[in-house]
């Protein structure tokens, strides 16, 4: 069978298989209700995540039954993605306490990086600078925040998937040309389920992935840059430039909320993205614009890995670059706030 073959039936049992997880969660009147800081009007099905979670498990059971996965990379995925999607549907249900979902996001992150024998070096272009035992403290602080960004980061519609694809295809294409192709074509595999979930929930969404989905993509990022970081394909640097608008716009809105001594675990919509969308900028025209920041991004990552010496350089420079559009944005968007706001949903 060949590998596109492959990639449509991925996309495609995960859009039926979406269908039904919709039905269900209206069956069982899993919703998602608006409030005050919510970005949609409509009651939303939400858990919409476990079908592609789903899906995109049983291709890595296969590809690990098919030898085309290697062990530590399959036991660091499947249990500790299982425990962080499981985890993400009984919130999307119950609702969770945070010192749970801490204490399974601090278990999945030791997992993986015990399964993935730590991070012990980072390549910073010219050579690989040790870690030593600061490697295992940035790699848990990693995965945990990963997990954590990308919840924060679904809060409208179309948005986190559309960066998973994004980032999953340049990643696959940057780790074939470093002769990668089984991490490659799990990235791609991972875009092709994403895809198949995007078909229900682009503006208007009718459905979320919640935190069973978000919380899975964000911890599957995370795996697979380490992964390609200690294989010495694609650096870990490389991948923080991928993934740049998410971790800029996660990270300093919060460092934002600590500052002012908000409740920053709560839920809010203090996002630059959010503010776009209060500012009267539609769900679509939000994320179609994050792509086309993150195909700029694709653009620099590629070539930084080509002239490998100025790989630091370049995500330095990408990440002051963000901070400023972060400012600046935020301003903007803040001075807007009077103009009508056109929900997705």
């Amino acid at each position: 069978m060949s590998q596109g073959v492959i990639y449509l039936i991925a996309f495609s049992l995960t859009a039926l298989l979406t269908g039904i997880v919709r039905r269900y969660a209206l069956r069982h009147n899993i919703l998602d209700f608006p409030n005050a800081r919510s970005s949609h009007r409509v009651p939303t099905p939400r858990g919409g995540g476990v079908a592609f979670v789903t899906v995109f498990i049983v291709l890595l059971v296969w590809g690990f039954w098919s030898h085309k996965v290697s062990l530590g990379f399959f036991v660091a995925m499947v249990g500790g993605g299982l425990a962080v999607a499981v985890t993400g549907w009984l919130d999307d249900r119950y609702r969770l306490s945070v010192r749970i979902r801490a204490l399974v996001h601090a278990g999945v992150a030791l997992w993986a990086l015990f399964w993935l024998g730590g991070m012990k070096t980072l390549d910073v272009g010219w050579g690989r600078v040790e870690l030593g035992l600061i490697g295992l403290f940035v790699g848990f602080l990693g995965i945990v925040w990963m997990i954590n960004l990308f919840n924060f980061m679904d809060g409208i519609d179309g948005l986190a998937a559309s960066e998973a694809i994004v980032v999953a295809l340049v990643s696959g294409l940057l780790l074939w040309d470093k002769g990668d192709v089984s991490l490659a074509t799990v990235t791609w595999l991972l875009a092709a389920v994403c895809a198949g979930f995007l078909v229900w929930n682009w503006a208007p969404a009718r459905i979320f992935m919640g935190d069973v989905g978000s919380g899975f993509l964000g911890y599957s990022f995370a795996v697979f840059a380490i992964f390609s970081e200690n294989a010495g394909t694609v650096p870990l640097l490389a991948w923080g430039i991928l993934l740049g608008v998410f971790l800029t716009d996660a990270t300093l809105t919060l460092l934002r909320r600590i500052v002012q001594r908000e409740r920053w675990y709560e839920a809010h919509r203090s996002h630059v993205y959010q503010l776009a969308v209060q500012a009267g900028y539609s769900h679509s025209q939000v994320t179609v614009a994050v792509v086309a920041i993150n195909l700029v991004l694709a653009v620099l990552s590629y070539l930084a890995l080509r002239w490998a010496s100025s790989l630091t350089l370049v995500t330095l420079a990408s990440m002051g670059a963000l901070s400023l559009l972060w400012f600046w944005l935020r301003k903007l968007f803040s001075g807007n706030m009077s103009t009508p706001v056109q929900f997705g949903s």
